[in-house]
């Protein structure tokens, strides 16, 4: 511990004694002896009945009944009602354990029961926290403060330690960095720990605390991690996750005043997503939703940029559409799309036909209405055929080549998209259906093949690809 000389006579007129249980007999100095520990004196004052639950609820009240001796600084009621307020969360018990703990260690000294005679002006100590995570007392004339809260009661003895109480929650520097930041309700919440992890783990905490930045973070929580499929970030490494983290940041303050209108791509720190609004709210790459925009002055509006809240964690593209059917078609379990790829693969490999392997494989945007095996053994059995060789010795590969154009619309148009539709959509091969948004069904003529398929149901929608959109379908649609 590091002092600074000083007179304690100039401020020691500011220290009240607090009452505690004394024995039958006293010290040879007259002063009282304690007979209950820190924990038990804590719990016989009204105005410290948060600090009590905090620390019971951390689990650290056995530590605090130890041997000690301990120094411990004990924020008031009002004093957590306070910080509560400024980290926007009302609730204590939704503030991640590792967090409560970090606050809690910073209010503790280990190894010593410092008095106020024991401190000094610009005494620094370090904490039960950490060696580098030290408090500082600052004495001015009656004002005694460790760090900027101000001592209201002073050497409340206990038998294992000294308690002095603070009208405010002492934050260690670590914490300090992210209040009022975009990190802040993510860092400060259960709800967001897979967010504030892989965060942390990325490296990309001080870039997302800058006071410089100003910064647009769309922010899921676990429950939006898990809607698309990752429930938990161990093995994952920076490499993995900057990818991802970088895809939900947008490098300018945009307020949902200011969000670009449905059908924009929205170019963020990890490329590009598309919006879509339609009645039902504003939707990111069709199937994740806004669930709290938030404007200017709003409670998501931060010193270095916004938060808007997502219900589905945003994971960028990294194939194109052609590459995630060939992909789906070779997986060990759970293949699809090997009757598709295999039409595609024929159209492209005839010279009288389109390159379609070659077209839907460029810049786009395109969105393909994709047919599952199923569906092509349906149609094979309704044209009387054995597979698809038989099919293209039927109707010819200009037939399938006109069934597959019928399945690709030369736009990239989301599940959120559909309700803002109005008519019949056109396809790459010039034809339209007509799709029902009531049960995604899709209605066609079947002329081509004269066949009577039913309508096809979208059982699948939104597979994101680097050119445009895939939506499998359970049916062969034809023109």
């Amino acid at each position: 511990m590091e002092t600074r000389k000083s007179k304690f006579s100039k401020f020691a007129a500011v220290f009240l004694l607090a009452a505690v249980a004394l024995v039958s007999c006293e010290k040879d100095n007259d002063e009282p002896v304690p007979t209950m520990d820190i924990i038990e004196m804590a719990q016989g004052n009204t105005s410290l009945s948060t600090f009590v639950a905090i620390v019971t609820e951390a689990g650290l009240s056995g530590a605090l009944k130890g041997t000690g001796p301990f120094t411990v600084f004990a924020p008031t009621n009002e004093a957590f009602a306070a910080l509560l307020g400024v980290i926007g969360q009302p609730d204590p018990s939704k503030i991640p354990d590792a967090v409560v703990e970090r606050l809690l260690k910073y209010h503790v000294i280990s190894g010593a029961a410092l008095k106020s005679t024991d401190l000094s002006d610009g005494q620094t100590a370090a904490t039960l926290l950490g060696a580098n995570d030290k408090i500082t007392v600052d004495i001015n004339g009656m004002s005694v403060k460790i760090n900027t809260a101000d001592v209201t009661t002073a050497d409340i003895m206990a038998t294992n330690g000294v308690v002095h109480v603070i009208d405010e929650v002492l934050v260690p520097e670590l914490e300090l960095s992210i209040v009022n930041t975009i990190v802040e309700p993510a860092y400060f919440s259960k709800d967001f720990s897979v967010l504030t992890e892989a965060v942390v783990t990325a490296g990309l905490l001080s870039t997302l605390t800058s006071p410089s930045a100003n910064l647009t973070l769309f922010a899921p929580d676990n429950a939006a991690f898990a809607a698309a499929g990752i429930t938990s970030i161990a093995g994952l490494s920076a490499n993995d996750l900057t990818p991802i983290l970088t895809y939900h940041v947008i490098g300018s303050e945009v307020f949902a005043s200011a969000l670009p209108p449905t059908g924009s791509a929205v170019t963020t720190l990890g490329g590009d997503f598309y919006l879509s609004i339609n009645s039902n709210g504003a939707f990111i790459n069709g199937l994740t939703k806004v669930t709290a925009a938030t404007n200017a002055g709003g409670a998501l509006d931060y010193t270095n940029g916004v938060v808007h809240l997502i219900d589905r964690t945003l994971l960028p593209p990294s194939k194109n559409i052609v590459e995630i059917a060939v992909a789906a078609s070779q997986a060990s379990q759970g293949a699809e799309f090997g009757q598709l790829v295999a039409a595609l693969t024929a159209v492209e490999n005839d010279a009288a036909a389109t390159d379609l392997i070659t077209l839907l494989s460029g810049t786009g945007p395109f969105t393909v209405f994709a047919p599952t095996d199923a569906a092509f053994e349906a149609l094979y059995d309704l044209a009387s055929v054995a597979d698809f060789n038989e099919l293209v010795t039927a109707v010819g590969i200009s037939g399938v080549e006109a069934v597959l154009k019928y399945h690709v619309v030369a736009a990239r148009v989301f599940s959120s998209d559909l309700p803002n539709l109005s008519g019949p959509v056109v396809t790459a091969g010039g034809g339209s259906f007509t799709l029902n948004l009531s049960n995604l069904t899709i209605t066609d003529t079947d002329a081509v093949l004269t066949l009577g398929t039913v309508d096809a149901t979208i059982v699948n929608t939104d597979i994101l690809g680097t050119n445009g959109v895939i939506h499998v379908i359970n049916q062969v649609i034809m023109p």
